[in-house]
């Protein structure tokens, strides 16, 4: 590795086998990141019939998803104060510990504070995820520093592809040590879900090793302090928020005194954030990065695609189990083609990228397919078969892969490198509010149309005492058509015992209920993904560098990315150079 130039901005090269061992390392951060929910979600089931914890359910995933995503934008600080090294090593450090705790929890009974094992596991998962924020953000941003731009399309679709093959691998494991039952190990009884945690740890500390000894020093650091009172009010904005937003429409309604409370808190923290990022010397998000176009239309696509695409999927699911009386081990077979798609596509597009030096297209022909996907899935019936809805899944998982990646490399190639850290975090940020936000509002569409499918028929049989289903009660009725399913497996075989099992739940007029108020749901999403292909057109596209410049790299503001944007177009064209960095 060497370094040269001046002192606010030094251009490192590094040899072949520093890339190579770092891109190896960063990979397997990226895939324990990636597979953690997954297979989390599928063992919960078993985790809360021996931890005795229904009703706490919900919190092991809330936990892990509150920490991590308001650590992300502070991690992308720290990493450009302090080096992406020291960061992502101390992320992987955490987040291992947090993996070894939750498979503790409740194994040497109830704790003083921590009570019993389900509020263990609740309380580890925080921790655990506070180490998670650092891994997709540190991933990206380590990515950055060793490659330039033009490279990066290529890898940003190998990161796609992992993702998608861990949406696959992950439930798979989840299920296998779900099912695995009691282990021995070194004279210890080890329940099998616990593993679903344990296996976290060898693939850590691999990470751990190549980061440490393999991974050179990044000296791409910006001199200055860290922003407490930004990070404070991160928390306090979006801890609120989040919370009001995985309870409201399930668990209390949007206008009782708590959501709206929790709302107006958030309100009050993001108006105080904004007010002390405009006057803190060393923001942690600088609020100057909005009037980069780039920036700011492109995490703004990202946040609005990442809405609809939740909308399309969460709820898909109920839609087969319910809607077309399918099992649970179809309804997730069917979702395959999907990753299928996406792992394609992401690769396809990142080669496409690094070959022609262009992102746009790309982001346009994704968020256009996401369109066409969600238009053909509007169409659905509780006749269609599974075939049917595979295909249309396909499409829409050929529209993901591109802009898995390609949102972060369009910010990346507009800002600084001394902001890389700062503007991946903030990608990150945005996606990661969008999906949650997602989530919440089409529960919501979701239960109103529900709603008005019971006004409905009440109006139409008068004096009948219609009950409205919510989207609690579609998600219990799942549940229970699997339960139901094993108890008559001895007299109903394999997949028709779940299907004999819904249709016990659900006549056709019900079916017909639950499918039209989940196509209600994607025909909002079609809208929101509408939005999504709008504002992707108007972000601007600037050349992708194939190698650093020395001196100042990139813009901060439009008439900058005008400049600059220019002289890149004049001298673009040359080949990727190996040793430069982004």
């Amino acid at each position: 590795m060497s370094v040269t130039g001046g002192d606010e901005y030094r251009q490192q090269t590094f040899t072949k086998a520093e890339r190579q061992a770092t891109l190896a390392g960063v990979m397997i951060v990226f895939l324990l990141s990636a597979m953690d929910q997954t297979i989390v979600s599928t063992a919960m089931p078993r985790i809360v019939s021996q931890l005795q914890g229904l009703n706490l359910y919900a919190w092991v995933t809330t936990a892990y998803l509150l920490a991590s995503t308001v650590m992300v934008p502070i991690y992308g600080k720290l990493g450009d104060l302090y080096g992406r090294k020291a960061i992502l090593v101390t992320g992987v450090s955490i987040f291992t510990a947090g993996s070894v705790l939750c498979g503790m929890a409740g194994e040497f009974g109830a704790f003083p504070l921590l009570g019993g094992g389900m509020v263990q596991l609740i309380v580890f998962r925080g921790l655990q995820g506070i180490g998670g924020g650092a891994l997709f953000t540190g991933a990206f941003a380590v990515i950055a520093d060793l490659y330039p731009p033009r490279e990066r399309g290529k890898l940003g679709g190998l990161f796609g592809a992992t993702f998608g093959l861990s949406s696959v691998l992950g439930p798979v494991i989840g299920g296998f040590f779900s099912d695995l039952g009691p282990t021995h190990l070194l004279g210890l009884t080890i329940a099998g879900w616990r593993w679903v945690f344990y296996v976290n740890l060898p693939l850590s500390l691999i990470a751990l090793f190549v980061l440490i000894y393999k991974m050179p020093v990044l000296t791409h650091r910006v001199p200055g302090r860290v922003d407490f009172i930004g990070a404070i009010l991160i928390v306090a904005t979006f801890v609120p928020l989040l919370l009001a937003l995985s309870w409201a429409g399930r668990d209390y309604a949007w206008t009782s005194p708590l959501i709206l409370g929790l709302l107006a808190g958030s309100a009050v923290g993001l108006a105080a954030f904004l007010i002390a990022e405009a006057r803190v010397e060393n923001p942690i998000l600088s609020l100057a990065l909005f009037t980069n176009k780039v920036f700011a239309t492109t995490n703004a696509a990202r946040f609005i695609t990442n809405m609809a695409f939740m909308g399309l999927v969460t709820f898909l699911p109920l839609y087969m189990q319910l809607g077309q009386g399918v099992p649970a081990t179809v309804s997730g077979l069917t979702l395959l083609p999907l990753m299928v798609g996406l792992i394609g596509s992401a690769a396809l597009s990142g080669i496409l990228v690094t070959k022609t030096g262009r992102y746009k297209p790309f982001l346009i022909g994704g968020t256009a397919m996401m369109v066409l996907g969600a238009l053909l899935l509007s169409a659905v019936t509780p006749q269609t078969t599974t075939l049917d809805v595979a295909w249309r899944v396909l499409l829409l998982g050929i529209g993901l892969g591109p802009i898995q990646s390609l949102f972060s490399l369009a910010v990346q190639n507009a800002v600084k490198p001394t902001a890389i850290g700062v503007a991946t975090s903030a990608s990150q940020f945005f996606g990661q509010i969008g999906a949650t936000i997602g989530v919440a509002v089409f529960g919501t569409v979701l239960t109103q149309q529900l709603a008005d499918a019971a006004r409905n028929a009440a109006a139409k049989t008068p004096g009948a005492h219609v009950h409205a289903l919510t989207l609690s009660d579609l998600e219990q009725m799942a549940v229970d058509s699997q339960v139901t399913a094993h108890s008559q497996g001895a007299h109903i075989q394999g997949a028709h015992a779940a299907v004999h099992a819904v249709h016990a739940a659900l006549d056709m007029t019900g079916r017909l209920v639950v499918t039209n108020a989940i196509r209600g749901v994607i025909v909002t999403a079609l809208i929101v993904s509408v939005l999504g292909l709008l504002t992707t057109l108007l972000v601007p596209e600037l050349p992708l560098r194939s190698r650093q410049p020395a001196g100042e790299p990139e813009l901060d503001t439009d008439a900058a990315a005008e400049a600059k944007a220019d002289a890149l177009s004049q001298g673009a064209g040359g080949a990727p150079e190996a040793a430069a960095v982004a």
